[in-house]
């Protein structure tokens, strides 16, 4: 399949809908603390969501014709040995966890005479690792070395490069940086009035020698565990992924676009500040 090049008017729907996203993950910070559970941090956020006139794209995603199968929350919260789709329940995080909280809204700017069935909707994807309480060293590098892969991939998006470039570079940083092991079951993935489209990002060295277009959106989203990348996938909810070996794992993703000098981090928080939201690669 082709990679969607934006039009200026989806590309600003998405800045909106990735702003959203990060401010999601901006208001739900103060809450993510030892006594808390998952369920609480995805009402609370579910809360905010709607509020803001959007939706929480994860609610039911994946479902079949008999609304059956989907997956149950509005966000996904994986902790400590969960590298991904973990799904909000009555677990309370304790001190010294680290848990991922991965956000996507959609939302849609249609005129409110708009019919349902005939709005559009925008996706921003997004997520950050929380640390609670007295971490671990060891945690707390896995969770700033994976952050540091995935801002050196952002600084390789820009016209011409390939997208193999990506996972080139996040493979060279995490080699270099120790024995940890990188999740090549799960990808990042083009976005926009879709949640899940070409092309697929894959976070290690690989031969998608597709060149990168301005008007290009898609999230690069790094998963890096302690120990083996392997993964086993739940069998009773089919959704939550754990590392095979049961070793914490950390990931941070951004919604990105791909400008005419480099990029622009649709996802990019206040709280960043290593980074800048605008790049000429």
């Amino acid at each position: 399949m082709s990679i969607a090049i934006k039009t200026q008017d989806e590309i600003e729907k998405m800045r909106v809908a990735g702003k959203l996203a990060a401010q999601v993950l901006q208001m739900i910070e103060p809450h993510v603390k030892a006594g808390v559970t998952t369920a609480e941090l995805d009402q609370i956020c579910a809360d905010f969501t709607a509020e803001n006139n959007a939706l929480s794209a994860p609610l039911n995603y994946g479902a079949d014709q008999n609304g059956e199968g989907g997956f149950p929350k509005s966000i996904c919260t994986s902790v400590n040995h969960v590298v991904c789709h973990g799904i909000p329940s009555a677990h309370i995080l304790q001190d010294g966890d680290i848990v991922n909280i991965d956000i996507t809204v959609k939302i849609s700017l249609d005129d409110d005479t708009t019919a349902e069935q005939d709005r559009t909707y925008f996706h921003g994807d997004t997520s950050k690792m929380f640390l609670i309480g007295d971490v671990s060293p060891e945690n707390r590098r896995l969770c700033r070395i994976t952050q540091e892969s995935l801002y050196a991939a952002i600084k390789k998006v820009k016209p011409g490069n390939t997208f193999a470039d990506i996972g080139a570079t996040i493979q060279k940083y995490i080699k270099k940086a120790g024995r940890y092991g990188i999740v090549k079951d799960f990808c990042g993935h083009g976005i926009g009035s879709v949640f899940h489209e070409e092309p697929q990002i894959l976070h290690y060295k690989n031969a998608d020698n597709r060149k990168m277009q301005p008007g290009m959106i898609f999230t690069i989203e790094p998963m890096i565990n302690l120990g083996k990348g392997g993964t086993v996938l739940d069998k009773d909810d089919g959704w939550t992924a754990y590392t095979v070996d049961g070793k914490n794992s950390a990931q941070w993703e951004h919604t990105i676009l791909v400008t005419n000098t480099g990029c622009e981090i649709l996802t990019l928080r206040d709280d960043e500040k290593g980074i800048q939201r605008i790049m000429h690669n």
